[in-house]
């Protein structure tokens, strides 16, 4: 019926957004798996792009969605209040790091951008941000300023009246022969901000610098430490708020609760959501009470957001990653996936760097001859994995790298099954294209 209904109403839905990999017909999700009409599971290692970190309808959070469905259905905070959002709130600021204590909650990644640069002008009076190459915040057209993971999101449209500013994001693979990554790239960022404020605009002018701890749909890229160190070093000089766009980052996903945590750097402000609540629309804009009482009531505000039902599936998915210890499956888990795809890449010359944190893992696939990007053959990998009942997705500027972002709660025999049809996928492309095999 699905597949029926996909060819007869495909043309209602549009184009832009329904027309992406692989656009698999599914009636059911249940743990690691989307069921296809016909009975056949595939393993999800994309966990709904990384929003359903407790597995596909994970009882406790099925349970608490229909518990709060028969009690409230929709509450517009500040015309009314309720319990599964404060609670919400208060299971948050136990897993946040401090000061990160006061919450405004929206239905989406790119609500809580939006409202962290709203907030940061707001509170600074200053007009400008500064994000960095290749980061993704959202297609909305104040983050769509700081978007450049692709040109073509941008084409034909004028977005942020020049009010945003963008420098090099760390690329680990692009430090010097001989040079420490961590000293090279703590130097470079500094070098990049000097040239920034000597010659486009003065640091006075600029409120806040948003950036991923972990670039995600730019390719999966983890910074080195020292890095994001020494921008909340020039930062903090310039009394310049930092903003992290955790949203895909937060959760568990990289092995602990948020990457500032996991990289020992504490932002101003932060922008969480996806993993949040399960596969439910919810998100939050985080800073401290401090910060967050300068916004005077109703200068910004919400209907949907924080809606009872998404907040009372955020308060069982916060319990499950607790209970369930899925922050420390996601970091045992993500260094021996790492070890893995790392022999794989030994083995076959069209994977070219191998990278990751947690259960954050990213494998470019190049062409061999030329070590450039090749996003044709990627395409042609997780074409092969899906045939084989496995799903991964894509990132990088060109489409070059395949991001395996499996949910949470995998066992090392799924892990390592999923690892074995890439691998096959790859063994099959390689011989299409005349390497490999015997």
């Amino acid at each position: 019926m699905i597949d029926l209904m996909i060819t007869k109403d495909a043309d209602l839905l549009a184009p832009t957004m329904a027309k992406d990999f692989p656009n698999l017909a599914v009636v059911k999700s249940e743990g690691l798996y989307y069921i296809s009409e016909d009975g056949k599971k595939y393993l999800d290692f994309t966990s709904g792009i990384a929003t359903e970190n407790t597995g596909h309808r994970h009882p406790k959070v099925i349970a608490a969605i229909k518990d709060q469905v028969d009690k409230l259905l929709h509450g517009p905070i500040g015309i009314i209040n309720y319990e599964s959002i404060l609670q919400l709130a208060n299971k948050l600021k136990a897993v946040l790091p401090e000061p990160l204590n006061c919450f405004f909650f929206g239905n989406s990644g790119t609500e809580a951008i939006e409202g962290a640069v709203k907030l940061a002008r707001h509170v600074t009076k200053r007009p400008y941000i500064v994000s960095f190459l290749g980061g993704f915040h959202g297609r909305s057209m104040g983050a769509l300023s700081l978007t450049t993971s692709k040109s073509k999101y941008r084409r034909n449209l004028p977005v942020g009246s020049n009010m945003s500013y963008q420098l090099p994001y760390a690329k680990p693979t692009e430090t010097p022969e001989g040079s420490d990554p961590e000293i090279y790239w703590s130097e470079q960022v500094e070098k990049d901000f000097e040239r920034l404020f000597n010659h486009q605009v003065t640091p006075e002018e600029v409120a806040a610098v948003i950036l991923e701890p972990v670039l995600g749909e730019g390719g999966y890229i983890v910074p080195p430490k020292g890095w994001l160190k020494k921008i909340r070093e020039i930062c903090d000089h310039h009394q310049i708020l930092l903003i992290f766009d955790e949203v895909q980052t937060g959760f568990g996903r990289t092995g602990d609760w948020f990457a500032a945590n996991r990289f020992g750097v504490i932002p101003d402000i932060m922008a969480i959501a996806k993993g949040i609540a399960s596969g439910l629309p919810l998100s939050a804009t985080v800073a401290s009470k401090e910060l967050m009482e300068q916004w005077s009531i109703g200068s910004h505000s919400t209907t949907f957001g924080g809606n009872p039902v998404a907040c009372a599936a955020g308060c069982a998915t916060i319990d499950v990653i607790k209970d369930e210890k899925l922050v420390e499956n996601a970091r045992v888990l993500g260094e021996y996936a790492l070890k893995r795809l790392i022999e794989l890449k030994e083995r076959h010359s069209v994977v070219g760097s191998v990278r990751g944190i947690g259960l954050m893992l990213g494998i470019e696939i190049i062409d061999p001859a030329t070590g450039n990007p090749n996003g044709e053959g990627l395409m042609k990998v997780l074409k092969k994995s899906l045939d084989k009942g496995v799903i991964f997705y894509l990132s990088g500027n060109k489409g070059e790298v395949i991001r395996m972002m499996p949910p949470l709660t995998v066992d090392r025999e799924h892990l390592d099954y999923g690892i074995n049809l890439l691998d096959e996928a790859i063994g099959e492309y390689e011989l299409e294209i005349g390497i490999g095999g015997e």
